[in-house]
């Protein structure tokens, strides 16, 4: 351990592999990690962005009955990126639905909001709180 803590967003989704599919298309992850179920179907994944890892797992009857649903959309990720732009394209053309188009910041980024093919929010942009501290 680095002495810092580390946190991975962990989603749950109605179709895990089709989730996984289109945050590596339209948001440039790369495949980790891919546990099956005994049954078939995905039972936890593990994609990267970089250095950083969003776990994925099933949203089914077990999940909902538990209350480990979606929250009603007050959730939300923010990624730290290098070139908005570019991968506010990539995203818009596989199908993320764009619900802030790239835009300057009064703080100094570069951003821009999309949800994916199930309903999550994503913000992308070029401000990283802690680049201060790794400089």
């Amino acid at each position: 351990m680095t002495g810092r803590s580390r946190l991975f967003p962990c989603l749950r989704y109605r179709n895990p592999k089709a989730a996984i599919d289109f945050l590596v298309s339209a948001f440039g992850f790369t495949v980790h990690a891919v546990h099956e179920a005994p049954e078939g179907g995905i039972a936890h994944a593990e994609i990267r962005l970089g250095n950083d890892i969003v776990m994925i797992g099933a949203l089914d009857a077990e999940a909902v009955a538990a209350g480990r649903t979606v929250s009603g959309g007050v959730a939300s990720i923010y990624a730290c990126i290098p070139y908005v732009d570019g991968h506010h394209d990539k995203a818009a053309a596989a199908g993320a639905v764009i619900t802030r188009p790239p835009e300057d910041t009064a703080y100094g980024s570069r951003e821009y909001s999309c949800r994916d093919l199930e309903g999550y929010e994503w913000h992308f942009g070029s401000y990283d709180p802690l680049a201060e501290e790794e400089a």
